[in-house]
């Protein structure tokens, strides 16, 4: 009988062990800001952001602004957060979901047009009518 708890007891922690471990995203409060295709902003211009989770989930953001660069677009209308550092914005949250490089490797990479870009957010001009993706990638 004893023998029969203890490995009962012993499935019971490896299954935890196994919940423990979800590679699922991580979100701030818990979900995705948006879950769906959303139109944001006001202003002249007109960008398309997609947002690929670590699942390969997307939501594609089409953002009307008059801000300068892109990152003043995404940040205007919260989507984007992080830290500035020596090359500019270093972006650890997009749609509310965490990319934690200290802990998995984990970061927001940054396309322009389908390539990825030479600089960051902060530092490219938004161009109206610019297709832009921000994806979950562990490096």
């Amino acid at each position: 009988m004893k023998k029969t708890i203890r490995i009962f007891l012993v499935l019971i922690c490896v299954a935890a062990l196994f919940v423990g471990c979800n590679k699922g995203p991580v979100y701030v409060d818990g979900t995705a800001r948006y879950t769906e295709d959303t139109t944001l902003g006001n202003g002249s211009k007109t960008i398309t952001v997609t947002v690929k989770d670590n699942e390969g989930k997307a939501v594609v953001f089409t953002i009307r602004t008059d801000a300068k660069t892109v990152g003043d677009a995404l940040i205007e209308n919260e989507l984007i957060a992080g830290d500035e550092g020596a090359y500019g914005m270093y972006i650890k949250v997009v749609n509310g979901l965490r990319a934690d490089y200290d802990k998995d490797h984990a970061y927001w990479g940054f396309n322009v047009d389908g390539e990825a870009s030479m600089t960051g957010v902060d530092m490219t001009d938004l161009v109206d009518g610019g297709v832009y993706e921000l994806v979950y990638t562990i490096g």
